[in-house]
């Protein structure tokens, strides 16, 4: 049990559950039903996410033996050579699933685990690496998209570039954040972050955010399901807001690190209106039920 529990702090488990509203949210901008491919991209998905989280441990081993000696690599939990070859062995299952939904989906998964490699072995400390996290994040929803839409339909599949956009954004604020997070020290992060979940959940709720999907809500009268739109919208605003205001007061490296993980949280919902906002009630409720999950396992394995 000791073992599973260091591999789970590794891999940061309970993040997990911020990763298939990704592809259901790219299936909902298809117009089509999540079918036998968006379970492939959501377990390539999957495999990759996790390749990131071991791969990034190991990369930042030595900075975190004095910034978080607790880590399962620093503290000698886990070994440095084991967290390598489980990233590398679930990249390769993250790719090998893409191949098996089409040429199209490979061939996303390959630009989302080449970027996952480039930004933890050299672009994380660099000024790209929040966009580089940010396009992982965009990459993983087209991906869903790509899949959904089969090899043979590619039109379907770029309806998924503004929800991709929107999800991009908001990684990219959090990201920023993130980079403060066991040093504190800096309001500008956590201000600049409000104002972006501010800014990406008028977008979604609103009729800001232009969408092709059959089926989409694009109008203006109240219906159930702008309301539930609404509503996702507001939980995402809601569960990023709070904890990066509290940042802004003090940022403190405590208080930072639960802004990360607010906005980390904070993807299922915003996944949840993007996919109501394509039509797809069921995939929405489905994607937001995933929330409580995500908030009670992080209670016991952090998320940053």
């Amino acid at each position: 049990m000791t073992a599973a529990r260091d591999w789970a702090e590794l891999l940061r488990l309970p993040a997990l559950f911020t990763v298939p509203g990704d592809a259901f949210a790219g299936a909902a901008t298809t117009g089509l039903a999540p079918n036998h491919r968006t379970l492939l991209a959501l377990t390539s998905s999957l495999c990759l996410y996790e390749a990131g989280m071991a791969l990034n441990d190991w990369a930042d081993r030595a900075e975190d033996a004095v910034e978080r000696p607790e880590r399962p690599l620093p503290s000698g939990r886990i070994a440095p050579p084991a967290a390598l070859a489980a990233a590398t062995a679930l990249t390769a299952a993250g790719l090998t699933a893409a191949a098996r939904a089409g040429r199209p989906a490979l061939a996303v998964a390959g630009a989302l685990a080449g970027t996952v490699w480039a930004y933890d072995l050299g672009l994380k400390h660099t000024p790209a690496g929040p966009a580089a996290m940010a396009a992982a994040r965009g990459l993983d929803l087209l991906l869903g998209a790509t899949a959904t839409a089969g090899p043979d339909d590619r039109r379907r599949a770029t309806a998924a570039l503004p929800s991709a956009t929107a999800l991009a954004t908001h990684t990219l604020a959090v990201t920023v954040v993130s980079r403060r997070e066991a040093q504190g020290g800096s309001s500008a992060a956590p201000l600049a972050a409000l104002a972006v979940a501010g800014a990406v959940g008028r977008l979604v709720s609103g009729g800001g955010l232009r969408t092709r999907a059959p089926g989409a809500d694009t109008g203006t009268r109240v219906t159930p399901r702008r309301a539930l739109r609404a509503a996702l919208a507001l939980a995402y605003v809601g569960t990023a807001a709070k904890p990066l205001f509290h940042a802004a007061l003090n940022p403190s490296p405590p208080l930072t690190q639960r802004a990360v993980g607010g906005g980390i949280r904070a993807m299922i919902p915003l996944q949840a209106a993007l996919a109501a906002r394509s039509g797809a009630v069921g995939t929405a409720l489905f994607t937001a039920a995933l929330a409580p999950a995500a908030r009670r396992f992080a209670r016991k394995v952090s998320v940053t």
